[in-house]
């Protein structure tokens, strides 16, 4: 080899350099290349572990909204029952109320009555 690079001509010898230049240029761009690629496939590698690590926390949040929204469809279902039987109990004593408004009425109506009686002249027949 050492013998043709004595007979090797300038111009020769500046194409081979050139060649080179641009095969290391080649290179470089390649391994650049592969390190962006590799920087790359880590990014994506740390984004697919946060995103499973936010799908479990998401997954346990919404367990804890199922739970949560059990709980208080639980207490609505109470407060109806509650109250249903609030009305129920206002009803009875609503009933109760008008048949002592009724009976009071009756027993005044028939007060009154008796009083008319004795205020009224004797019938003249």
């Amino acid at each position: 080899m050492a013998e043709e690079n004595r007979n090797q001509t300038a111009p020769e010898a500046l194409k081979q350099w050139r060649t080179a230049e641009r095969t290391v240029a080649v290179a470089r761009r390649g391994r650049l290349a592969a390190q962006a690629a590799a920087a790359a496939a880590q990014e994506a590698a740390d984004a697919a572990i946060a995103t499973a690590e936010a799908s479990k926390a998401a997954l346990a949040a919404a367990s804890l909204a199922e739970t949560s929204a059990s709980r208080t469809a639980t207490a609505a279902r109470l407060v109806v029952e509650s109250t249903l039987l609030d009305v129920a109990d206002t009803e009875t004593e609503t009933a109760f109320a008008e048949v002592d408004e009724a009976e009071a009425k009756g027993r005044y109506q028939d007060a009154a009555a008796r009083a008319a009686k004795k205020k009224s002249p004797p019938d003249a027949g």
